[in-house]
C-alpha cells in the first residue's frame, strides 16, 4: 500500500472572489482552511495571503504567520509557503516569508514565463471589488519573473534557513534551470519537484506532456521526490496520472473551484477528500503530516519561525 502526499492549496493569486462565494479570504478563514484539509487527509496546506478587507492577493508576513501560528495550535500539517506573490511584488516582497519564518517548505518557481490569468474575466459579469478585473487583465501584458541570479538569490536564502524547496516546473525548460543550480551547487539533492500544468504560459495539462517533462527530469536530475498539479478540470485527472505514476498530489481551490462539473467547492476539504477517495480506489494511503515530513526529508516542525 503506497502512501500518497495530498497537498492542499488554499487559495492562490489567480482566483477572484467574484468566482467564489467559498474562496477563503482572512488568515482566520485560512488556518481553518488547512485544518479542515488536514482532517479530509492532507498532509500539506500550501498558503497565500490576501487583504482581510478586499481579498486582493498579498504579502503580508503577519498573515502568513497568523495563519501558521493558528494552524501548528491544531495539527501538525506541513505548511508550505509560496514565494510566487504577483507580478507587482518586489523578489524581496515574495521571499520575506522564507527568510523570517524559516519553514519546512516553500515554493520555488523554476523559471520565467508568461502568466496568464485574464481568460478568467471573459466569464464575470459582476465584480465584488474594483481590484479585481484589472488584476485578472493586466496578466496579458506581465511576466512572472524568476531570473537566473534571483534563482540563486531564492536557493541560497532556503539554505541558510533549512527551508525544502518546492521546485515548481511549468516547462521543459526550467529543468535545465535545476540542473544549473544543482552543478553550481546552489541546490542540493534530494530534490523535489512539482509538475505545474495547464497555466496560461506553461504546458497544457496531458498525460503526455506528464510524462515528457518526468523522464525529462528523470534523464537530467537523476532520482526526485515529486508532485503534480493541474488547473481547472483537468486537476483531478492529472493527479490521478501522477498517483498512478508513483507520485503525489495537489488539489485545492488555487487550482480549481469545482468538486464536479458546475458544483463549486464549499471547501478545500471537499476536494482533499475527493483526492483521498481516489488514491483509496487504487489501494493507496494519504500520507499524514509526518509521514511526508519523512518522504521529503523535511527538518520537522520543531524548527521553523512560527
Amino acid at each position: 500500500m503506497a502512501k500518497v502526499i495530498v497537498t492542499a492549496a488554499l487559495t492562490g493569486g489567480g482566483s477572484t472572489p467574484s468566482m467564489s462565494p467559498y474562496l477563503p479570504i482572512t488568515p482566520q478563514q485560512l488556518a481553518d482552511e488547512a485544518v479542515r484539509a488536514y482532517e479530509a487527509g492532507a498532509a500539506i496546506a500550501h498558503v497565500h495571503v490576501r487583504n482581510s478587507e478586499t481579498g486582493q492577493p498579498c504579502s503580508n508576513l503577519e498573515y502568513f504567520r497568523e495563519i501558521a501560528t493558528k494552524v501548528k495550535s491544531k495539527c501538525n500539517i506541513v505548511i508550505c509557503f509560496t514565494t510566487g506573490g504577483t507580478p507587482e511584488m518586489t523578489v524581496a516582497e515574495r521571499a520575506r516569508v522564507v527568510a523570517e519564518l524559516n519553514p519546512e517548505l516553500a515554493t520555488f518557481n523554476a523559471g520565467s514565463m508568461n502568466f496568464g490569468i485574464f481568460p478568467g474575466a471573459e466569464g464575470i459579469n459582476e465584480y465584488k471589488y474594483n481590484w479585481e478585473k484589472p488584476h485578472l487583465l493586466n496578466s496579458e501584458n506581465s511576466i512572472f519573473p524568476n531570473t537566473f541570479r534571483t534563482l540563486r538569490e531564492f536557493s541560497q536564502m532556503f539554505a541558510q534557513t533549512n527551508t525544502k524547496p518546492e521546485l515548481e516546473v511549468y516547462d521543459s525548460g526550467m529543468i535545465h534551470n535545476l540542473a544549473y543550480l544543482v552543478q553550481k551547487g546552489y541546490l542540493k539533492k534530494p530534490l523535489h519537484i512539482q509538475f505545474v500544468l495547464g497555466t496560461m504560459g506553461g504546458l497544457p495539462a496531458t498525460v503526455n506532456n506528464l510524462n515528457f517533462l518526468y523522464h525529462s527530469a528523470r534523464e537530467t536530475l537523476g532520482e526526485f521526490t515529486w508532485s503534480t498539479c493541474a488547473i481547472g478540470r483537468f486537476q483531478f485527472p492529472m493527479c490521478t496520472v501522477a498517483m498512478i505514476m508513483g507520485g503525489n498530489t495537489r488539489v485545492g481551490m488555487e487550482d480549481n473551484l469545482y468538486v464536479s462539473k458546475g458544483v463549486l467547492a464549499k471547501s478545500n476539504a471537499e476536494l482533499v477528500e475527493k483526492m483521498v477517495r481516489i488514491l483509496r480506489e487504487f489501494g493507496n494511503e494519504p500520507a499524514c503530516p509526518d509521514e511526508a515530513r519523512k518522504i521529503l526529508g523535511l527538518k520537522g516542525l520543531d524548527q521553523v519561525n512560527y
